[in-house]
């Protein structure tokens, strides 16, 4: 979509419902370059790539390994790449398990992922006294594995990771697959924390998506999870998807509300690549509504995708009901109830006091520390032949120059919306927020109303929080370099 265009799309909105406050900044011509990255947004404060390219992996692993040699906790977290069938949404490296031969391949992939981790422990040493603040199964569906399977995998972890009384341990899955034997077996694994990509819960817009499960289900998976007792349920919300309307949105809020929830996901839908801008890990097969093609049949065939403006209608609706009835967006998108604090998985990579290593392990992982970041193979067969032949399967690793690992530092504490404090950055950095390369880049900000800066440090405008990941990757470029 050119400019005139994404100009055009920003300015169709629903008459039912308010004017979004950030369009008008979207549309001034300075902004320009924001409105461009937006049209295609990348769910971009994920993964900060580093911006020297070609970095060795065993320079990556030393680099982890010295931060670990003295680190508070850090995250920790397993991939899982199995899922019954395929999102159309969805660009992540995901295996397909269904059918009879559905609990092998699961248990292959628990295999793979034991026999990695392994590798891990003897490349990178301090990893096994690390502390683990959080580790999460992510996926593909992890809940799709066996019960025997799921015993497997977390025994391994905690009895081979340094676990302790504060660990928390989350686990992710599809509504249809967290039936109540599951959940009773996750809670006696000392699982607190589980996570699900609801999506939606209107059942036409599930239906488009290619999900088989239905808004009921949704619901009762919540319900069902709420009297086993975890003390922590959060679910992903989507907006923006094909046929959906402000009203459906509108509607999901109202059941997210009504099922008092934990904690929220809400995501743009994204089009543009991973491997494009290294914001995330992308697999080999692109999702189906990448494909132009596909998505310009769809609209041939009667279906509708929302405007930029009404995505943005969409967001409003969403984080400013969840305000409003006691959430806290902390960081961006990422809302949880008032007194429950932030994602801690999250707050362990970003919060500007942190900011500690993360280390993936599994096909689509993506781990980092401060000098240096690496994504895993994708490639499923390439991956295997590396776990097989015992060797860490990274695909590709980049490093922070020391500019840029102080830019990370400050993209990183924008993505929280708290303000970024300038005694927090001078104690590690020796120096003043606006003493580096990105000074120019503040004052931009400021004059364009999307950033606010006193002697305290830095704040984000209620227009630079909607904005503040298209501000941290479009605004600043000392790390520009996006390798695929």
């Amino acid at each position: 979509m050119d400019y005139a265009s994404a100009l055009a799309s920003l300015r169709v909105l629903d008459p039912s419902h308010p004017k979004p406050a950030v369009a008008d900044v979207l549309a001034a011509p300075e902004n320009r370059h924001l409105l461009e990255y937006v049209v295609e947004d990348p769910f971009g404060a994920h993964v900060f790539p580093g911006n020297e390219v070609g970095y060795a992996v065993p320079d990556f692993l030393a680099d982890l390994n010295t931060q670990l040699e003295d680190t508070a906790p850090i995250h920790l977290w397993s991939y899982i790449p199995t899922c019954a069938y395929r999102c159309r949404f969805c660009q992540y490296p995901v295996v397909l398990a269904k059918g009879e031969n559905a609990d092998a391949k699961a248990n292959q992939w628990v295999d793979w992922n034991i026999r990695e981790a392994r590798s891990w422990l003897r490349e990178v040493p301090a990893l096994r006294t690390a502390p683990i603040g959080e580790f999460n199964v992510f996926g593909g569906t992890p809940s799709l594995l066996p019960p025997d399977a799921i015993r497997r995998l977390l025994d391994f972890y905690r009895e081979n990771f340094a676990f302790g009384p504060d660990t928390a341990i989350r686990f992710e899955g599809d509504p249809s697959t967290f039936t109540p034997p599951k959940l009773e077996l996750l809670a006696s694994l000392g699982v607190t924390k589980l996570s699900s990509g609801v999506q939606s819960f209107d059942d036409k817009v599930l239906a488009e998506c290619g999900r088989e499960h239905s808004a009921e289900m949704c619901v009762a998976f919540v319900r069902e999870a709420q009297r086993a007792g975890f003390p922590w349920i959060s679910i992903d919300l989507m907006y923006g998807l094909l046929d959906q309307t402000l009203d459906s949105v509108r509607r999901d809020l109202d059941t997210v509300l009504d099922l008092e929830l934990t904690a929220v996901v809400c995501t743009k839908l994204h089009l543009k690549s991973y491997s494009d801008t290294r914001t995330g890990v992308a697999g080999v097969q692109p999702a189906a509504w990448q494909i132009p093609s596909y998505r310009d049949k769809l609209v041939r065939d009667g279906h509708r995708w929302p405007t930029l403006g009404e995505q943005y209608q969409m967001r409003e609706i969403l984080t400013e009901g969840l305000r409003s009835a006691g959430y806290t967006e902390h960081p961006t998108m990422y809302f949880a109830r008032d007194g429950q604090g932030p994602e801690e998985w999250k707050s362990i990579m970003v919060d500007q006091h942190r900011q500690e290593a993360e280390v993936a392990i599994g096909l689509g992982g993506s781990s980092s520390c401060r000098r240096s970041e690496a994504i895993t193979d994708v490639h499923w067969q390439r991956y295997a032949e590396a776990v097989d032949a015992g060797r860490v399967p990274l695909g590709s690793a980049t490093r922070f120059s020391p500019e840029a690992q102080e830019e990370r530092a400050i993209k990183m504490a924008l993505s929280t919306l708290q303000p970024v404090r300038e005694s927090v950055h001078r104690e590690r950095f020796g120096r003043s927020l606006v003493d580096g390369a990105w000074r120019a880049t503040f004052e931009s900000l400021v004059a364009r109303g999307l950033l606010l800066t006193d002697a305290d440090g830095l704040r984000l405008t209620p227009a630079g929080e909607v904005l503040v990941e298209a501000v941290i990757n479009a605004d600043f470029d000392v790390s520009a370099a996006h390798p695929s």
